[in-house]
């Protein structure tokens, strides 16, 4: 599995990005985040079918997670970026099917790189 988040950037209060992270091979992907001076936190997850959809408390209702498996491709829209929200961004992958909770790091075997998002108000 190999995988390559991209579309971080720089971006005002209240604006919009959408991430990707070509996901070629993958089962469940996830989404988690690390600001600086701070631990890596659990963001999205999304099933290999798209039939469940995971999300922190902090990014419900703003945050939506999807996949078009024909591109191996998962996406992260984000809405309404809060400055809280700037962080390196990572996408994982796991199994299709894991004992494992979606919001816990060690369901995932495969990390790629990160992508910045910085959100300034």
């Amino acid at each position: 599995v190999q995988l390559q988040a991209s579309g971080g950037g720089l971006v005002q209060t209240g604006a919009s990005l959408r991430l990707s992270c070509a996901a070629s091979g993958s089962g469940s992907v996830g989404w988690f985040r690390q600001a600086p001076g701070k631990e890596r936190e659990f963001v999205a997850a999304i099933r290999y079918d798209s039939r469940g959809m995971y999300y922190a408390d902090s990014v419900k209702g703003r945050f939506t997670i999807s996949r078009d498996n024909a591109k191996d491709t998962v996406y992260l829209q984000m809405n309404n970026l809060k400055s809280e929200d700037t962080a390196v961004y990572y996408c994982a992958a796991g199994p299709k099917n894991s004992a494992r909770s979606y919001n816990t790091e060690n369901r995932y075997t495969y990390w790629g790189q990160g992508t910045l998002v910085t959100v300034s108000s």
